[in-house]
């Protein structure tokens, strides 16, 4: 891999900026039934909260797994980022009156706490 490409695939924009428009992109087509705007809605919202969680995903883990000893270590970090990042999504799509809000979650979800355990269970095996 080229060191140009190397620094674009660890930039943190273009994660960000990924994370908006593949989420909020879900999120759009999870809505499609309902009339416009709630889907436009829906998109932007889930963009955004993509965006942000995703910024703070990694740091959050990293403190957490500092937190744990022993088999702990392992399944709390993720677990927690997962419940924090569930709390908010629903809270807010549910504020903002997303209609569908498991299925507008649903990938989301399983993308970041997938990122979570992975990054978590690398860190852990490190030693960090």
């Amino acid at each position: 891999m080229s060191s140009h490409l190397r620094a674009v695939a660890r930039s943190s924009v273009v994660h960000v900026l990924f994370a908006f428009f593949a989420m909020g992109g879900w999120a759009l087509f999870a809505n499609h039934h309902h009339p416009m705007p709630r889907p436009l809605v829906a998109g932007l919202v889930q963009g955004a909260l993509s965006a942000a969680l995703t910024l703070c995903l990694k740091s959050s883990i990293d403190a957490l797994s500092n937190r744990f000893r022993g088999a702990a270590r392992l399944w709390m970090p993720p677990l927690l980022a997962s419940l924090a990042s569930t709390t908010i999504l629903v809270a807010i799509h549910a504020a903002t009156g997303t209609p569908e809000i498991l299925k507008t979650i649903a990938v989301p979800l399983l993308v970041s706490t997938s990122y979570a355990v992975a990054y978590n269970y690398s860190i852990s095996r490190g030693g960090n």
